[in-house]
């Protein structure tokens, strides 16, 4: 796995993250731990990840002084290319950008003291292991992978802690909310009354979770369909937001809603196959769009007055194909973009953003880390992770 670490000047400087094909090159010629951060690469190095393909981060011009104003870093994966970033600022308030690579990445819960992360067929459970005031290497907080669930290709998408302490996830393949298991690939906590049996099957794509006082309360579904793949033939306008203890329809008429989050008492959404970000009236049924984002919205954090929203590039194919997004795009003469995107909720304005261009098109979630201005994470090919050690308390015999 491959570290990198980098600054995004005001005004659009790139940031170059050698590809996944690449950093396996570097491994091999003697980085166990993954690439050494950018400006110590030697030139023969580098080489072999341009013709690889590279990864190019672009920032708007007052990002970096919005980032620092907020006290807070950003967390988000793509999927795509299996990378999770952590993205701060350096002491001279320059971007700083740490990846690590874990397969197909895509759910993410990240706060000061903790950090969740889904890949391919596992959940991984990541500890700052720094202590209040401690630093290492400019580093605030180092997240250590200490937990990982073996729960099989289940297709986790969102994921929260509720006010037990639990993990509970999107479990999008069984169409219903579950849990981690010690001796299962995982536990069933809740699914739609529409699903009438657990199985395999992504019948309904129910992929998003609002959570409220510290459980579940409101989850997005792309359709009611109890057949296999049967939420395909409703992309256009099949999509709910169901209420978790009821389980009775709250808003319809959605295109491909994803990442439904409660902030300050009021349900949000991304309508995504219309790129209309709004807020949803629960006792009239109604979504009221606040901002129009030029991309296929997934991932959605909120600090402040903010809104912090992931966009992807449409996919050629036909599941995001045929969407309002589309002739929205065309109306507004712009093309889709990939990255992170700040939403003013006072104005609806787009006041800030970071892209992502070249080997990256596809974000999964995204999350704010408040009080945190500098993470990291350790990987699991990282020579550091062997003499990374913590102590917790101790326990009686």
């Amino acid at each position: 796995m491959a570290e990198k670490k980098g600054a995004a000047k005001s005004g659009g400087k790139n940031i170059t993250v050698p590809s996944t094909a690449a950093l396996r090159q570097q491994a091999v010629r003697g980085q166990a731990g993954g690439a050494k951060p950018a400006g110590q690469q030697q030139a023969k190095q580098a080489a072999p990840a341009a013709k690889q393909g590279k990864i190019e981060i672009m920032a708007s011009r007052q990002f970096t002084n919005w980032l620092a104003d907020q006290n807070a870093s950003l967390a988000f994966t793509t999927y795509q290319v299996g990378k999770v970033f952590l993205l701060g600022l350096r002491e001279d308030r320059k971007i700083s950008l740490y990846e690590r690579t874990f397969n197909r990445c895509m759910g993410l819960f990240a706060d000061k003291d903790s950090m969740y992360l889904s890949s391919l067929y596992q959940l991984w459970q990541f500890q700052n292991v720094l202590a209040p005031g401690q630093k290492r290497d400019g580093f605030d907080r180092l997240y250590v992978p200490q937990v990982s669930y073996i729960t099989g290709d289940i297709d986790i998408h969102d994921i929260a802690i509720d006010k037990h302490g639990r993990i509970i996830f999107v479990n999008t393949l069984f169409c219903c909310l579950a849990t981690v298991s010690h001796t299962h690939s995982f536990a069933p906590v809740w699914k739609p009354k529409h699903i009438s049996k657990l199985a395999a099957e992504d019948r309904c794509h129910l992929n998003g979770m609002a959570m409220e006082n510290g459980s579940p309360k409101y989850v997005t579904s792309i359709g009611l369909s109890d057949a296999a793949d049967g939420w395909r033939e409703h992309r256009q306008d099949g999509g709910v937001i169901l209420d978790v203890e009821s389980s009775e329809v709250v808003l319809s008429g959605l295109s491909m809603p994803h990442s439904p989050r409660m902030y300050r008492g009021k349900l949000y959404v991304l309508n995504s196959g219309t790129g209309y970000f709004g807020s949803v009236d629960v006792k009239s049924g109604k979504f009221e769009p606040i901002a129009f984002c030029p991309g296929y919205m997934r991932g959605l954090a909120f600090i402040n007055d903010f809104a912090i929203i992931g966009m992807s590039k449409c996919r050629e194919n036909r599941t995001f194909s045929g969407l309002d997004l589309d002739d929205n795009l065309t109306k507004r003469k712009v093309e889709a973009r990939c990255g992170v995107f700040v939403v003013d909720l006072n104005t609806g304005d787009l006041v800030q953003w970071v892209r992502l261009e070249g080997a990256v098109w596809e974000m999964y979630d995204v999350s704010v880390i408040p009080g945190v201005t500098r993470p990291m994470a350790l990987g699991l090919r990282q020579e550091a992770i062997r003499r990374t050690i913590s102590i917790g308390d101790a326990v009686k015999m």
